[in-house]
C-alpha cells in the first residue's frame, strides 16, 4: 500500500493566482485556511454489515470457493450481535467523535513511518517531466534558477493562503496536503521513523538545499527585506555552487538516506553525534526543497529514454551515477540533470500525488513566463557549503548503503511508455469514465498473462473529508472478471463481450464513487484491525484468515495521476511478485509508467506493457465493431 497516488479528478478553483503576492497579516492567514478545513466534513465510519458483504464480493475474484466458504464463516461469526466486530465498531465510532479525523494518524504511522523498507523504489514515487533542449550546463543552471523562482512562486500562494480550493464532483476538498510538502522531511529512527514541519516555525527556513557532485550546500533564496531572489540572482548563486564543487565528493553522504530504514536510523544516530555534522543534517532538514544538480547520464536511444528517465527519478542509477546526489528523506527534491533529464522525486509520508502534481503543473507554467529581468545591484553572500565529519565507522555505513542501492538498481524492472493510438478522448466518446477503460484494460493485459484475476488496488483520494489521504479503489471485481474471461472467449458474441465491458465500466465506477464518498471497505478494515490490536488480547479471526493475506497482497498496484503537464509519475512494486502501474491520461494519447522487480522470474515490466496496449486497443476494437443495439 507504498508508493501509491491518490487517484483525483480534481477541478482546481476559478481564482487566477497573482504571480506577485502581497504579504497577509497572520491572524488572517490562520482564519481563512481553518475556515476551509472545518466546513469540511469528518470521514464516515462505514456500516460494518456493508463492509463484510463488499469484502465478501471483492473476495470473489481472487480467492478460491474454499477460502471464500471460511471467510465467510468468520464473517458471520464476527458479524454475531454483541460480538467483537460490533464492539470494534462502536471503538471506532467513539474514535471518530473525538478525532478530526480516526483514520489520518493511524495511516501515517501504519503505511509510512512503520514500515522499514527504504523510502527508494518501495515508496517514493518519481515524476519525469519533459525532456529539456539544455545540453550544457548554462542551460541547467538558467533552468534550475527559472524552476526554483516558480516553486518560491507557489509559495507565496501556500504562505499567503490564496491556494485555489480544488473541487472534486462541486464537493469542496481538504487542502492540508499542500501545507505539508515545503520545509519538511522525514527523520529516521531505528523502530519508527517521524517527519518534521519547518514551514510553521516562528522563523521559517529561508534557504533550499542544493547538491552537485555528492556536496550539499544552502542556499538563502530570500533578501534581507523578504523578497524572494530574481531569477538571475539564483542564476548567480547556482554558478557559484557548481563552481565550487567541481570535483566528485569522495563519500556520497546522501546515498545513507537510500538504506533499509533501521540500518539508517542507526546510521543516522551516529552521524549527529558530531556536532557539524549534525548542524549540516538540520540545514537539509530544515531547508524549503532540495534540488539536485546531476551529472549526465550515458545515452540512450530516443525510445529507452523515458525509461532511463524513469529510473534516473526513482533511485538515480547507482552509487557510481546520482544515487548519492540526494538526500532522499527529504519531502521535495527536484532533480536536473545536465543532459536535459528533470523531474522529481518526493517522500510520501506527507502527501499523495495531486498535490505535488498541482505544485508542478503551476511551475511548469511559471517557467513559460518571459521574466521581468531586474539585476539588483547588491552582491550576494557566497552560498554556504555543509561540511561533514568521515569516521572509519559512517564510511563503512556509507560502503554497506551503495551496496544495497546498486542492488536495489539492478532488480528495479521499468518500463516509461507513451501510448499513442487515442487518449481520454476516446472512453469519453463512449460515455465511459477513462480512468475505468483504463484500469479494465489493465485487468484484461494481466488475465491474459497469468490466466487469473490478482487483487488491484487503485487509491482514490479521500480529500472531500479533513485531513483525507486515500482509500483503495479494488478494480478486480466479478464484473471485471466475467468481461476479461469472455474478451478472448471464441464462443461469445461481441454484443455480449461489450454488455459485459459496459457493466465491468460502470462497477468500477460505482466503486470509485464509494471510495471518495469513504464508503470503501480497506480503511474501515485496518481500522477494526487497529482498533482490536489497542482493545484485544487476540486478534480476530478475521485478520489472521488466508483471504485477508491474498487480499492484501497487491499483485496490481496503481495509479492515476492526471497532470496537465505531459509527464508521468513513477513507482515501484508493493510486493516482490507485483507490478507498479502509473498512468497521466492526456487527451489524445497516454503515458504510462511500469515497474517489476528482475528477482522474481514471473514479473516483466515491458511484457506488461505491451499487453496494456494491445488490451487497449483490442476493446476500442471491439466497441468500434459492434453495432450499437438500437433503442
Amino acid at each position: 500500500m507504498l508508493g501509491i497516488l491518490a487517484r483525483t479528478m480534481v477541478k482546481a478553483g476559478m481564482v487566477k493566482p497573482s504571480s506577485l503576492v502581497k504579504p497577509v497579516s497572520v491572524t488572517h492567514i490562520v482564519g481563512r485556511y481553518l475556515a476551509h478545513q472545518e466546513s469540511l466534513p469528518k470521514l464516515p465510519v462505514p456500516p460494518l454489515q456493508q463492509t463484510c458483504e463488499r469484502y465478501l464480493a471483492a473476495l470473489t475474484p481472487i480467492v478460491d470457493p474454499e477460502e471464500l466458504n471460511q471467510t465467510r464463516k468468520l464473517l458471520e461469526e464476527f458479524q454475531k450481535p454483541g460480538g467483537v466486530g460490533e464492539r470494534l465498531q462502536k471503538g471506532l465510532e467513539l474514535r471518530a467523535k473525538k478525532l478530526e479525523n480516526w483514520l489520518s494518524d493511524w495511516w501515517l504511522q501504519t503505511a509510512y513511518l512503520d514500515y522499514r523498507m527504504p523510502v527508494v523504489v518501495h515508496s517514493s514515487p518519481g515524476v519525469v517531466l519533459p525532456r529539456m533542449e539544455f545540453s550544457d550546463r548554462q542551460g541547467q543552471m538558467r533552468y534550475a534558477a527559472k524552476l526554483i523562482a516558480g516553486v518560491l512562486d507557489f509559495k507565496s500562494m501556500i504562505d499567503n493562503e490564496t491556494l485555489p480550493v480544488e473541487y472534486l464532483g462541486g464537493k469542496p476538498l481538504c487542502m492540508n496536503q499542500y501545507y505539508q510538502v515545503l520545509s519538511s522531511c522525514r527523520i529516521p529512527g531505528t523502530k519508527r521513523d517521524s517527519v518534521v514541519n519547518y514551514a510553521l516555525d516562528k522563523r521559517p527556513p529561508t534557504h533550499i538545499t542544493v547538491v552537485h557532485n555528492f556536496q550539499f550546500f544552502v542556499l538563502d533564496v530570500y533578501n534581507s527585506d523578504g523578497t524572494p531572489l530574481t531569477v538571475d540572482q539564483i542564476c548567480i548563486q547556482l554558478e557559484k555552487i557548481w563552481n565550487s564543487s567541481l570535483q566528485t565528493n569522495k563519500e556520497p553522504i546522501g546515498i545513507l538516506t537510500s538504506n533499509h530504514r533501521n540500518s539508517w536510523g542507526k546510521a543516522y544516530n551516529n552521524l549527529i553525534k558530531d556536532k557539524t555534522n549534525k548542524e549540516s543534517v538540520k540545514a537539509i532538514q530544515k531547508s524549503i526543497f532540495t534540488v539536485c544538480l546531476d551529472a549526465p547520464m550515458p545515452r540512450a536511444s530516443d525510445d529507452m529514454y523515458r525509461t532511463r528517465a524513469g529510473v534516473q527519478m526513482l533511485h538515480g542509477g547507482g552509487s557510481r551515477w546520482n544515487s548519492g546526489n540526494r538526500w532522499f528523506d527529504k519531502t521535495l527534491q527536484f532533480i536536473i540533470g545536465e543532459d536535459g533529464t528533470c523531474g522529481l522525486i518526493y517522500e510520501h509520508a506527507p502527501a499523495e500525488g495531486p498535490p505535488i502534481v498541482s505544485l508542478i503543473d503551476h511551475v511548469v507554467e511559471y517557467m513559460k513566463k518571459s521574466e521581468m529581468v531586474r539585476t539588483p545591484m547588491v552582491p550576494l553572500r557566497m552560498p554556504q557549503k555543509l561540511r561533514f565529519n568521515i569516521t572509519p565507522e559512517i564510511k563503512n555505513d556509507i560502503e554497506e548503503a551503495k551496496q544495497n542501492m546498486n542492488i536495489m538498481v539492478h532488480d528495479l524492472d521499468m518500463k516509461v511508455n507513451v501510448f499513442s493510438h487515442f487518449g481520454k478522448n476516446f472512453p469519453k466518446s463512449q460515455k465511459m469514465s477513462p480512468d475505468a477503460f483504463i484500469q479494465i484494460a489493465l485487468q484484461l493485459a494481466y488475465y491474459r498473462i497469468y490466466n487469473r484475476c490478482c487483487p488491484t488496488y487503485e487509491s482514490a483520494s479521500l480529500r472531500m473529508f479533513r485531513l483525507g489521504r486515500t482509500d483503495t479503489i479494488r478494480s478486480a471485481s466479478i464484473d471485471s472478471a466475467n468481461f476479461v474471461k469472455a474478451m478472448d472467449d471464441p464462443a461469445k458474441h461481441n454484443t455480449e463481450k461489450v454488455a459485459l465491458l459496459e457493466k465491468a465500466i460502470k462497477g468500477h465506477r460505482a466503486y470509485t464513487d464509494m471510495a471518495i464518498r469513504g464508503q470503501a471497505i480497506d480503511r474501515h478494515l485496518l481500522g477494526l484491525k487497529l482498533q482490536a490490536i489497542e482493545d484485544l488480547a487476540a486478534l480476530p479471526e478475521i485478520f489472521m484468515d488466508t483471504s485477508y493475506a491474498v487480499a492484501l497482497h497487491y499483485n496490481l498496484s496503481t495509479s492515476q495521476v492526471p497532470a496537465k503537464t505531459d509527464c508521468v509519475m513513477c513507482f515501484g512494486p508493493v510486493v516482490p511478485d507485483g507490478y507498479g502501474v502509473c498512468y497521466n491520461p492526456m487527451d489524445t494519447h497516454i503515458n504510462f509508467a511500469v515497474s517489476a522487480f528482475n528477482s522474481c522470474q514471473d514479473t516483466n515490466a515491458a511484457h506488461l506493457a505491451q499487453g496494456l496496449e494491445d488490451a487497449l486497443v483490442d476493446m476500442k476494437t471491439l466497441l468500434e465493431q459492434t453495432p450499437k443495439a438500437k433503442l
